[in-house]
């Protein structure tokens, strides 16, 4: 893609190229000046700027009409063609059918949500809207507020962000958690219990320093110790793990719900919340009226409630 040099753009009015194109259509100064609703002498005085500008006189009066020159007629279709380009581009939002839309979507979406939103929403998609695609960036609140400001994304999903000044957002589900497991591998002979849990080696989400991570150091607050053997930035290796260590796993309840069975692993209850946060919804302020944007925002909401 050419880059534009905005600097000498600047200094160009473009609304001459609106002009031309009147004039090219017309054929007449008066014309072309009634089709624009504009006066007489303005039209004419674009006329005498973009004989200035591109150093030709474009148009030549032969009888009652005004023929383009040569070089009008090289500008004419490329003048078109832009004006052409510049009208879609701003109608873009403004109409938007699914059915026939071909467009790329760009979703921020945390772990949980790469693996709970992302399979479901496709699936949403290619009944609804078959030629629309989809690029899933990794996002945390550090990332949040510049990938949206910066239109580098299109919607937040999972970020536990309470949206303020240019952020729009809203809570899509609460957290819940429970813990996977291989009952053989952790030696289990009766129920699991609390005491079961707490006994228990552990596999947790962390992103920081700290092998503990958020559930962890719940329990730790509470007065509990757990005793952690592995930690992870992403959910799904800590099921891999479970499956074939003596580790129990702890993970958002609708992580385990998909990808338990897969594993082979057994799903129980944890004894106390375990420091997920709610999964929200956010995207920029400027989104709110795009209606190919709020439609977007509708499949997610749909794909995550199964519908």
């Amino acid at each position: 893609m050419h880059n534009i040099d905005h600097f000498n753009l600047r200094s160009f009015d473009l609304n001459l190229l609106v002009a031309f194109d009147a004039l090219i259509s017309e054929g007449s100064v008066t014309r072309a000046a009634e089709k624009l609703r504009i006066g007489q002498p303005a039209m004419s005085h674009s006329l005498a700027t973009l004989r200035l500008l591109l150093g030709d006189e474009l148009f030549v009066r032969i009888g009652q009409k005004m023929q383009p020159t040569a070089r009008a007629q090289s500008l004419a279709g490329p003048i078109r063609e832009a004006l052409h380009q510049a009208q879609a581009a701003l109608k873009v939002g403004l109409q938007f059918d699914p059915r026939t839309e071909k467009r790329v979507f760009r979703i921020g979406v945390s772990d949980e949500m790469a693996q709970v939103l992302l399979p479901a929403l496709m699936a949403y998609l290619a009944q609804k809207a078959p030629n629309i695609g989809v690029l899933a960036r990794d996002i945390s609140l550090a990332t949040l507020e510049q990938l949206l400001s910066r239109s580098e994304i299109d919607v937040a999903v999972g970020v536990p962000y309470v949206p303020q000044g240019a952020f729009r957002g809203e809570r899509l589900f609460e957290a819940q958690a429970c813990c996977c497991f291989r009952p053989d591998l952790i030696g289990l002979t009766g129920a699991f219990d609390d005491a079961a849990y707490f006994a228990g080696r552990h596999a947790v989400f962390s992103q920081v320093s700290d092998i503990s991570g958020c559930v962890g150091e719940i329990y730790r607050n509470t007065g509990h110790m757990l005793d952690v053997g592995f930690a992870a930035p992403a959910f799904v290796p800590l099921l891999a793990v479970a499956a074939q260590a003596p580790l129990i796993a702890t993970v958002p309840a609708r992580i385990a719900q998909l990808f338990a069975p897969k594993f082979g692993l057994t799903i129980g209850h944890v004894p106390i919340a375990s420091g997920f946060s709610a999964a929200h919804m956010v995207w920029a302020g400027h989104g709110d009226h795009d209606v190919a944007l709020s439609w977007l925002r509708d499949c997610v909401r749909a794909s995550l409630e199964g519908k």
